[in-house]
């Protein structure tokens, strides 16, 4: 594993989107305190690689380490990319993209922050969903999914995010899950971990979408123990925006997005700051869930 002994400050963001003009002069604004700082990315860059290597390759040359795990938006065959790679193909293409800026992804070696805070690994995931967060009421993904059409709240994936060659996107996520559950299992036990995830790897941070249903599209049943059985220090993630911070079952979990401009607004904090993870911050309970809760999702683009 790759380290670094210096100082600063271990620091996460997520679902910059950066398609939007108020995001982007907002990353355009984003930098380090110390030439050491690191920074976590959460996934939802944009939709397009042009977008995707523009933000990547501004933070990479500002902080002393970008670390980068995919989420969907980065994942769509979007009519508007002249990168029309879909799937499997596309994420490695984006691998590749990440490895010429000297950008982290899931695919490298995790690397170990050592600066205030740590000895701790950071490791960025690649897990999708499988469609198991299902409604209330509903034991199949075909009956959540009736029940989302009926509600009007599909995600997008449903149309631009393709699995090739899985047949699906959940084969994929199992895929997924299986290989960076044998990573993870190869972490020196005596060091801690922080897992970087475009989901949550627990349903509970989904309780307080205004629209339940669209918790199928933000994670796998199959990851829900990992805080507990791996040394977790810490849970970053980002798909929800609903920047907040919650502790379960003694496990901090740090919601990190930046969302869209309209979702703004009714936040304590301004748009755009950067989410210190380590060392850690003394926090006064459920930062931001006043704020966030019930806002969720509203509507089925993300």
């Amino acid at each position: 594993m790759e380290s670094t002994d210096g100082r600063g400050r271990l620091l996460a963001i997520s679902d910059l989107h950066v398609g939007y003009a108020e995001n982007r002069a907002l990353v355009e604004c984003m930098r380090p305190t110390s030439d050491e700082d690191w920074l976590l990315v959460a996934g939802d860059v944009a939709e397009t690689v042009a977008d995707i290597r523009w933000a990547l390759e501004l933070l990479a040359g500002r902080f002393g380490k970008v670390v980068w795990a995919p989420g969907n938006h980065e994942l769509w065959t979007h009519r508007k990319d002249t990168v029309t790679l879909r799937g499997v193909e596309r994420y490695e293409h984006l691998v590749a993209v990440c490895r010429e800026l000297g950008v982290t992804t899931p695919e490298d070696p995790y690397p170990v922050w050592e600066g205030p805070g740590g000895p701790a690994v950071v490791a960025p995931l690649f897990l999708l969903y499988d469609y198991s967060f299902l409604p209330k009421g509903c034991t199949t993904k075909e009956q959540g999914l009736d029940y989302a059409q009926g509600t009007g709240i599909v995600c997008t994936d449903e149309h631009l995010l393709h699995p090739d060659p899985y047949p699906s996107r959940e084969a994929w996520c199992w895929a997924r899950v299986a290989e960076t559950e044998r990573r993870l299992t190869e972490i020196p036990g005596d060091l801690p971990v922080v897992l970087v995830n475009h989901y949550p790897l627990d349903r509970h941070p989904t309780d307080i979408l205004r629209y339940p249903e669209f918790a199928m599209w933000c994670g796998t049943r199959l990851t829900a123990d990992w805080h507990r059985r791996f040394p977790v220090a810490c849970m970053v993630y980002g798909h929800l925006h609903v920047p907040r911070t919650t502790h379960h079952e003694g496990v901090r979990f740090e919601e990190v997005s930046l969302g869209y401009p309209r979702e703004w607004g009714p936040r304590p904090q301004p748009p755009g700051e950067l989410r210190r993870i380590l060392p850690m911050e003394d926090q006064a309970g459920d930062r931001g869930a006043a704020s966030g809760a019930g806002r969720g999702r509203g509507g089925a683009r993300p």
